[in-house]
């Protein structure tokens, strides 16, 4: 695979049963660089390590006053450079690319997961952590599988020149054989304290990553309450943690270095002395002793590639760790699916854990009295079971996960209560898969977004349409509504089988929900549309409302009947207090009416006095 062949046709199945297996699978599914980069190492630096060779034919020669061999060594040396110009080159080459598609196929396996697992990811796995993860993560572990075959070619250097120099020379030979296995091997100690400490410095930097990413989405509302200085003095206190972290890793790694150094330095010392003795005793020639201590000193820069791949290990240890973590992460069946998706799934939507019931081509409303309860089960509803094991939710009497998962994302689509925008112009953001039977201008109308249209364009320096507007990140230059409704008017356009909504208003005005809810509901006629909500105004124009109770289905009917028979669901709809509710109860129990004054009539009240208002509008 070559950088111009990305992204991979099929990136494969990651091993993610650990960060090492991980990093093994990677290792296997480059075998053919790793190969290339292997050979290419090995030319290059086998050049480099035979010019003292080259060398100490040339100084014997210059002793000798041979010509002969002054002329073979020069023709060595040009042999030798050329073979080291050509192998680093290709050597750089083939090991950026070796690293490039490790981490292709890295970000391509990462993309494909969160595509698999959808909204469910970051609330099995903290955002910072994804963040890091496609990010310096991916970075680290595709430099340690791009160092593994620049340290194989170093290490067989090394074992080649040591047998070289004691067939060469065994008397020098046999000590530097024996010394540079032990300045290989002498870091080793060091190691684990040195990956404790990166492990922890990796571990501070994704919390302070994680909480940089919480402050800057939650700036808005920092703003608003004054709590900008606070949240930057916990992220300057993050900051320095991690400082100190960095510091304390340099330094380990700066001893291992030091020592990477000073054993080298000790070892040529101890060669000089004790060749410089045999040279005296006619033991050796002086063009053996200059190969010998030219080799020491070549030998140097390969044992650095011995710090290299611990260093490169260390780091990306704990980053395969946290990618095997996610990349674990599964649905609750294959994703294949064990049912043909040729077919568009249809029909009523169930969810047997509840009980709730969606019938096709009407608009339910389901009122839970806890959020969290509401948002899970919105995520059941589009084919995300829960962790518990719960059963698959049905439509049209098929098991959602025994759909393939596609044709699942197409029948069935889920707005959460906190939709994301993505920066782009407007045509941009509703540019996405769609029926084609809804037009944008139909979805924007219904979605009540025509003041946002109005503001787009205000804002804009150069668009007159307001489909050329540019959003900005996450929509930060939009209200919370204007927001919400443009979210709203992509989920129209998409035009699914079944649309679930949470909490699609809650941002929004009484007379613009009100319109919205109106605009909905003809736009979806015939469609079956699940909206989880409390506001009364988008309860009275559902066809069905459905009380979730205690994770069960409590109570079925529409709005005004539930609102006076049910005291569970007048609970959550008008937030009365326990009083309120104690007093309709007697008069429920006695025939009566609800007390005045009490949750129930004031939003009765309020409602007739709102719908009169729109009538006459």
């Amino acid at each position: 695979m070559q950088i111009q062949d990305l992204p991979y046709p099929d990136p494969g199945v990651p091993d993610a049963r650990s960060g090492p297996r991980f990093l093994w699978w990677l290792f296997r599914n480059q075998v053919g660089g790793q190969l290339k980069a292997l050979a290419w190492g090995l030319l290059h630096f086998l050049s480099v390590s035979a010019l003292p060779f080259c060398v100490g034919v040339a100084v014997q020669a210059v002793v000798d006053r041979s010509g002969g061999q002054l002329a073979l060594a020069g023709g060595l040396l040009v042999l030798c450079c050329a073979g080291n110009a050509l192998g680093e080159t290709f050597l750089h080459r083939t090991a950026v690319t070796n690293w490039i598609t490790a981490a292709a196929r890295v970000q391509q396996v990462l993309a494909r997961k969160a595509a698999q697992l959808g909204s469910a990811l970051t609330r099995r796995v903290a955002a910072g952590e994804v963040v890091a993860v496609s990010t310096g993560d991916v970075e680290k572990i595709g430099w340690f599988v791009e160092a593994w075959s620049r340290f194989t070619a170093a290490a067989v250097t090394l074992v080649v020149v040591c047998v070289g120099l004691v067939v060469y020379q065994p008397a020098l030979g046999v000590i530097v054989a024996v010394g540079l296995p032990v300045l290989a091997v002498a870091v080793l100690p060091l190691l684990p304290p040195a990956t404790r400490r990166a492990d922890l410095q990796r571990e501070k930097a994704g919390r302070a990553t994680e909480l940089a990413s919480d402050t800057v989405a939650g700036l808005r509302v920092l703003r608003g309450i004054g709590g900008e200085e606070l949240f930057l003095d916990r992220y300057r206190r993050a900051s320095q943690e991690v400082r100190h972290a960095a510091v304390r890793s340099a330094r380990m790694w700066s001893l291992i270095s030091a020592i990477q150094v000073l054993l080298p330095g000790l070892l040529l010392i101890a060669v000089v002395w004790y060749g410089v003795h045999l040279a005296r005793q006619g033991r050796v020639t002086v063009g053996e002793l200059v190969t010998v201590y030219s080799s020491i000193m070549i030998l140097t820069y390969p044992l650095r590639h011995f710090e290299e791949i611990a260093m490169a290990y260390s780091f990306s240890r704990p980053s395969a760790r946290r990618a095997a973590r996610v990349l674990s992460l599964e649905r609750a069946t294959d994703t294949t699916g064990t049912r043909d998706g040729s077919e568009p799934a249809a029909g009523d939507l169930y969810d047997p854990a509840t009980g709730l019931l969606a019938p096709a081509g009407r608009l339910t409303a389901v009122v839970c009295g806890d959020p969290d309860t509401a948002g899970r089960l919105a995520e059941r509803l589009g084919g995300h079971p829960s962790q518990d094991g719960a059963t698959s939710v049905l439509l049209g009497g098929v098991p959602l996960d025994e759909l393939p998962l596609d044709s699942a994302r197409t029948a069935v689509l889920v707005q959460d209560k906190d939709p994301v925008l993505l920066s782009g112009t407007l045509r941009e953001l509703l540019d996405v898969p769609r029926s084609g039977d809804v037009g944008a201008e139909e979805a924007l109308a219904a979605a009540q977004c025509a003041d946002v249209l109005a503001a787009l364009v205000q804002g804009s320096l150069d668009a007159d349409d307001p489909m050329d507007a540019r959003i900005t990140e996450r929509g930060r230059s939009l209200s919370g509504g204007q927001r919400q409704r443009l979210a709203l008017a992509r989920s129209l356009i998409t035009d699914p089988e079944v649309l679930v909504l949470d909490e699609p208003t809650s941002a929004v005005d009484s007379h613009t929900e009100a319109r919205i809810a109106e605009g909905a509901r003809d736009l979806r006629a015939g469609r079956t549309t699940v909206v989880f909500t409390s506001s009364p105004l988008l309860l009275d124009r559902a066809d069905r409302v459905v009380l979730v109770h205690e994770g069960e289905v409590a109570a079925v009917g529409v709005h005004r009947e539930l609102i006076h028979a049910e005291p569970r669901y007048r609970a959550v709809v008008t937030r009365e207090t326990d009083d309120e509710a104690a007093l309709n109860a007697a008069a429920l129990d006695e025939g009566e009416a609800p007390a005045e004054g009490t949750g129930a009539t004031a939003l009765d009240h309020g409602f007739k006095e709102l719908q009169d208002i729109e009538e006459s509008a």
